[in-house]
């Protein structure tokens, strides 16, 4: 059987979605399954391997993938002829109120921001599965709560909310619009 680390390897690239310990656990048949922690322990020598190069593995929410650098994502984003999609304001800071807030509800939402949210806005961060009703409020009319997903987490590379940049991180709004490609 070829060693541990290329079967793990081939499998992250092959999946092209992140695999957790379990699922990597279950492309071996019972009786020559790995324990977790030797799964992990490959997957820390491979991060080792990929050190200074243009492909890294990477730990998300949902477990481990291999992706491209942020140092080398402009150039190989160009290979797709599709403009990577635009966010408006409103649908991020609508996403920034949930994910540092949550749960909260649309009325909420509305009250911090001072205008209504459109209902476009949340049925666009349901379908991209960035945000989810995580139940209802106990008060008249039973408000949705809104929280976000692990596909929020895997999107943004962060293993947990924990990883969101703190609000004293982010005071330069202007080099926030800019990174953020606001459309108008």
């Amino acid at each position: 059987m070829p060693e541990l680390k290329f079967i793990v390897e081939a499998a992250l690239l092959a999946a092209g979605k992140p695999l957790s310990l379990k699922q990597l656990q279950l492309l071996f048949e019972e009786s020559e399954r790995p324990p977790k922690t030797d799964l992990h322990h490959c997957l820390q020598r491979l991060e080792k391997d990929y050190q200074g190069r243009g492909v890294e593995i990477k730990e998300v929410a949902s477990g481990w993938r291999i992706q491209v650098t942020e140092a080398a994502s402009p150039w190989v984003s160009r290979l797709w002829a599709e403009r990577p999609p635009r966010y408006s304001r409103a649908l991020l800071e609508t996403l920034a109120l949930i994910a540092y807030r949550q749960p909260i509800t649309r009325g909420e939402i509305e009250e911090i921001r001072g205008v209504s949210v459109s209902t476009s806005i949340i049925k666009s961060l349901l379908e991209r599965h960035w945000i989810k009703v995580l139940g209802q409020r106990d008060t008249p009319g039973k408000p949705a709560l809104y929280g976000t997903t692990p596909e929020f987490l895997d999107y943004f590379s962060l293993k947990n909310l924990q990883e969101l940049p703190t609000l004293t991180e982010m005071r330069d709004l202007a080099t926030i619009h800019q990174s953020l490609e606001f459309s108008e």
